[in-house]
């Protein structure tokens, strides 16, 4: 009874490893192949891409929201500062 069950450990230990094995080297032919490096590269060309599309449509908004301040500045009678003029309002000294 003891030896079989020792048996049965025993097999299911060596199907383990081998299973393992065989993922071991899977992912060591995957990762020498370069296809980690050309999925990683096209990831990131994804990304960069989103990115510079959210900083398009950040800035889009912005002016968006920029044209719609002066027209209501210019509605109530105010004038609109010329852009940057806040800037120059200075902190204390010259660059």
């Amino acid at each position: 009874m003891v030896i079989g069950a020792l048996a049965g450990r025993a097999a299911g230990l060596v199907v383990s490893g081998l299973a393992g094995a065989v993922a071991y080297d899977g992912v060591k032919r995957v990762a020498q192949s370069g296809a980690v490096r050309s999925a990683a590269v096209t990831v990131t060309s994804w990304g960069l891409i989103g990115a510079r599309a959210a900083e398009t449509g950040a800035e889009r908004a912005r002016l968006a929201t920029a044209d719609i301040v002066s027209e209501a500045r210019d509605k109530i009678g105010e004038q609109t500062p010329a852009p940057g003029a806040a800037a120059d309002t200075g902190h204390g000294h010259e660059h």
